[in-house]
């Protein structure tokens, strides 16, 4: 079905601080187009769907972040500029590497002096802190990498819609890598209640609507001219080629990535309009901490600079 990308974002309340982000984004984006560096917008983790106006209760989904967080990493080691476009709190490049430790453990007093004025970061964890430490504030003082939080699919379509609009100033030098885990139902903002939903009231009945496919007018629309990357998760994996190919015939985009739900950090299959090319970690890679995002970087990097040079 062909969207309406207008129709549908007039009936979708403009998020806070929309503007402000907006202008980040494309402050961003101009600024690395007057240097003449490529930039991808990364998506990352999931989007939550309020089931109130006032929201208390809400639908959400299992992603915490984690392709989209390593992956960005990879581009920003490649020299790519990056608008990393993540849900709040979830994983983000270089902390994630942390994710699973309490800080406060990471931490002590110097020189075992709980009077000391000083806190040092605990010798085991030391050297690896300094690493992404360094690795951050290289990124950060060089303008490369641009934070843009969301928590609802609201949130999420709107900066989606003005990152790729923002993109279309440097044509072929953008990428789009849509990893994050979108929502396909939501409740429109005129079907929600305004107030928390009593318990007291009995079951709840709740009414979801599908979400418009945009990757049409993503690419039809917004940025033309950017290779595109989507992703498609499929827990039957009888069915993953044929979804994708069926993707690509859809849109007309570059690229579907796909993976299988149980095994999404060991394998995913790069499909095209002519190829299937399947990416694999082996146990050994996997035992050593090798992440599958830096192969798939480094494909899909080669396949954006073979557009560019074709263009």
């Amino acid at each position: 079905m062909e969207v309406d990308s207008t129709n549908f974002f007039q009936q979708l309340p403009v998020p806070d601080k929309f503007t402000e982000k907006n202008d980040k984004i494309c402050n961003f984006v101009s600024k690395h187009n007057e240097i003449g560096n490529k930039v991808v917008l990364v998506t990352s983790g999931g989007t939550t769907v309020p089931l109130e106006s006032r929201t208390v209760r809400y639908m959400d989904n299992f992603s915490q972040g984690t392709r989209g967080s390593a992956s960005a990493e990879n581009f920003l080691q490649h020299g790519y500029a990056v608008i990393f476009l993540y849900r709040n709190r979830s994983l983000e490049p270089y902390s994630r590497h942390f994710s699973r430790l309490n800080l406060l453990d990471m931490l002590e007093f110097a020189n075992d002096n709980t009077s000391a004025q000083s806190i040092v970061v605990q010798q085991e964890y030391e050297d690896k802190v300094k690493t992404m430490l360094l690795k951050y504030k290289e990124v950060m003082k060089s303008g490369h990498l641009l934070f843009i939080d969301f928590t609802t699919l609201n949130e999420y379509l709107h900066l989606l819609r003005a990152s790729a609009l923002s993109l279309q100033q440097i044509g072929h030098s953008a990428m789009l890598y849509l990893a994050a885990a979108v929502s396909d139902f939501y409740i429109p903002k005129d079907q929600m209640p305004e107030h928390k939903i009593q318990s007291a009231d009995g079951p709840l009945h709740v009414s979801l609507q599908l979400v418009p496919k945009l990757l049409g007018p993503l690419v039809k629309e917004w940025a033309p001219d950017a290779f595109v990357i989507s992703f498609k998760l499929e827990t039957d994996k009888n069915l993953l080629i044929k979804k994708a190919e069926e993707a690509l015939k859809k849109y007309h985009h570059q690229l579907v990535i796909a993976n299988v739900l149980e095994t999404r950090k060991q394998a995913v299959v790069i499909v095209s309009k002519d190829s299937i090319q399947t990416i694999s970690l082996s146990k050994e890679q996997l035992l050593q901490g090798i992440e599958i995002e830096e192969h798939i970087v480094t494909e899909l990097i080669s396949r954006h600079n073979k557009m560019m040079n074709e263009k």
